[in-house]
């Protein structure tokens, strides 16, 4: 399988020669920010299989002192990945070209999600992040 993913206005053009995995939707304060939403909707992905095909110089970077990072459109604004230690570990789902197959396994951190947020009751929720089994 073969996934292809832009930013808004076209810019910056990426592609996943794989699946994307562990698709979740966070309700955290930083996720409403970043994505301008009650949540974002993003998916791990394999890092080797991540290739930017087009724009990167466009890219602007936002990082914690813990490594876990953003990277956005500096033209439009597209939330486009999550980095760790500056290599990509996933996508946010809206940016895909093709639909990627996947279900939303988890709501995480709805603990601290917006009052007007309803999370389905259907899918697992999390008030942090799940614990490794």
């Amino acid at each position: 399988m073969t996934l292809t993913g832009e930013c808004l206005c076209g810019g910056i053009k990426y592609r996943i020669a794989g699946r994307v995995f562990a698709a979740r939707s966070c309700h955290c304060s930083r996720c409403r920010k970043a994505f301008g939403g009650a949540a974002s909707a993003f998916a791990s992905v394999d890092p080797a299989h991540f290739q930017w095909v087009e724009g990167e110089a466009l890219l602007t970077v936002y990082e914690s002192k813990q490594g876990a990072g953003k990277q956005f459109c500096r033209v439009c604004g597209s939330m486009l990945t999550g980095t760790y230690k500056g290599e990509v570990m996933g996508v946010a789902l809206g940016c895909l070209n093709e639909d990627p197959g996947v279900d939303i396994e988890a709501h995480i951190f709805v603990g601290s999600k917006a009052n007007w947020d309803v999370v389905p009751e259907e899918v697992p929720q999390y008030e942090t992040y799940p614990e490794e089994e």
